[in-house]
């Protein structure tokens, strides 16, 4: 059997040099303090620790910190809206928003002792970036406690009717103070933009008993405000018709007396005229008389003399044309 020949191939002499091994440390040693470096975007801030410990607060930029393990960062956006949802939860938002309630922390109770279900939205950011980080462990759940107790303390100091109707805007403002106030009294460095009531609605067991107390309201308000109108109307037209009597008894008032005035300046005149000549002024309101309560008939006057003489005959017949 003849046996294989392999070509001639060049024999290689290696040698380890230690150089290398100083040179691979001074790469690794390079890479290293070369992961220092991050960037903080517009929208975030950065804090960064030494052995576990907050050393400094990083604006947005390029900066350096000691890679690990002396330090490290943690960054978070501070200019972005954070959204918290208590009584239900967002399953998808498209193409059809889908939401899935949470009976536990939705039923409530009001002042006065009716259950209802509220479903409420806060929206909040990061103010001071530290205390977030450094204040509670679990920032979220911490909030989200907060706001629960919030929410079901200032429901359960108003009414149902409260709740359901008017009083949504002044809940709306006093969930938020109390939110803040208590988010700031442990210092968790949060700043609350908005508390908002999605839903407030009764249970379904007892729902329509209060559509019907709805609809009773509804009747109510109608009836009132009906009432209100016809007061509104009516009200004017009687103080119309009020100040009109009032001005014709004023004006009768003033034609009466003057009229007596009048009838009194003629007493007197006649009196005067009577006075100065009692035969002739009694004769005349006599005859005057006479024609006031016998009208329309021939009348004559007749004078005697008293001795049983010629009587004279006064004919107080007008001519022929003219009235008696």
């Amino acid at each position: 059997m003849q046996e294989y020949q392999f070509p001639n191939r060049p024999n290689f002499d290696l040698q380890f040099n230690p150089k290398f091994i100083y040179y691979g440390l001074i790469v690794l040693a390079l890479l290293w303090l070369a992961s220092g470096i991050y960037t903080v975007r517009q929208d975030e801030q950065a804090v960064v620790f030494r052995f576990g410990r907050a050393v400094s607060l990083k604006d947005p930029g390029i900066h350096y910190h000691w890679p690990t393990p002396i330090e490290r960062v943690e960054k978070e956006r501070v200019s972005e809206v954070k959204r918290l949802e208590v009584g239900f939860r967002t399953i998808s938002v498209s193409p059809t928003p889908r939401y899935q309630k949470v009976s536990a922390e939705s039923a409530m109770l009001t002042g006065d002792e009716n259950i209802v279900d509220v479903e409420l939205i806060v929206q909040y950011r990061i103010r001071d970036l530290e205390d977030y980080l450094f204040q509670v462990n679990d920032q979220r759940k911490a909030i989200k406690d907060v706001t629960e107790a919030a929410l079901r303390q200032v429901v359960g100091q108003r009414t149902i009717d409260e709740a359901l109707t008017e009083g949504k805007l002044e809940i709306q403002e006093e969930i938020l103070k109390q939110i803040q106030a208590v988010l700031d009294l442990y210092k968790i460095g949060v700043r609350v933009d908005q508390a908002k009531l999605q839903t407030v609605s009764v249970p379904q067991e007892v729902d329509h008993a209060f559509k019907d107390v709805a609809n009773a309201r509804e009747d109510r308000e109608k009836l009132r405000n009906e009432a209100e109108a016809y007061r509104n109307d009516i009200i004017p037209k009687t103080r119309g018709e009020a100040e009109k009597m009032i001005r014709e008894a004023e004006a009768y008032t003033v034609e009466r007396v003057k009229r007596s005035q009048g009838d009194a300046d003629r007493f007197v005149e006649v009196l005067k005229e009577y006075r100065n000549a009692k035969d002739v002024t009694e004769t005349r309101m006599y005859l005057e008389t006479m024609e006031k309560i016998l009208p329309g008939m021939q009348k004559y006057v007749v004078e005697s003399d008293g001795k049983g003489g010629i009587l004279n005959v006064l004919n107080l017949q007008k001519p022929v044309g003219g009235g008696n």
